[in-house]
């Protein structure tokens, strides 16, 4: 019986010990939240450019939290569907102002997505524990390409429409007599600089 007990009490002391362990590194995990002193508070977009749970959150360039939860929701103000992030910032001292700036970045050209916070004026307040901060969204990239194709296809039409003399400057560039005339006209001038300076009789 005595030897029973012994090795009860071992296999307690055993399992006490591993709980302790275990308390001691879930405690030391810096990214759990009800261990770290932060707070929480949401962003709000149209289009999130694909920012996933996790992703890094940045102040002013500097890492200050992450994503916690990506959802959709139905605004009724604007009466169609929008974007919520609810974002964890790891210091509760880290002030964020009101009127801060929050959009959706990318590390390198194709690299993780991120929320970056961009500083705004300290007198607006600052945001508390479950407050939300309306976010800018990010240009698509699919913008951006259809932008580039109109600049390339309106530049094409005006080469076009220079190389067959329309317009001002495409009859100049075309036309060989507007160009003797305004040749000899910078001539003339170059010569007798003085004629910028007379006035035409009558005047």
């Amino acid at each position: 019986m005595a030897d029973d007990k012994g090795f009860e009490l071992k296999v307690g002391l055993f399992v006490a010990i591993g709980i302790v362990l275990f308390f001691m590194v879930v405690f030391s995990i810096e990214d759990v939240n009800f261990v770290k002193k932060g707070y929480r508070f949401y962003t709000t977009f149209h289009f999130s450019d694909g920012v996933a749970d996790s992703a890094p959150v940045r102040y002013a360039g500097v890492g200050v939290g992450r994503v916690e939860k990506i959802s959709i929701y139905f605004d009724e103000a604007e009466q169609m569907a929008k974007v919520k992030l609810a974002v964890w910032v790891n210091d509760e001292n880290q002030k964020i102002e009101k009127n801060a700036i929050a959009t959706v970045n990318t590390l390198g050209l194709l690299g993780e997505k991120y929320v970056e916070i961009f500083p705004g004026s300290p007198a607006s307040g600052f945001i508390v524990d479950g407050d939300t901060l309306p976010g800018k969204d990010p240009v698509m990239l699919r913008s951006v390409t259809d932008t580039l194709t109109q600049l390339a296809t309106n530049a094409n039409d005006i080469v076009v429409r220079l190389k067959e003399g329309k317009g001002t400057i495409g009859k100049l560039l075309t036309e060989e007599k507007i160009y003797n005339d305004m040749e000899a006209f910078v001539a003339d001038i170059k010569a007798h600089p003085w004629k910028l300076l007379s006035k035409p009789r009558g005047e």
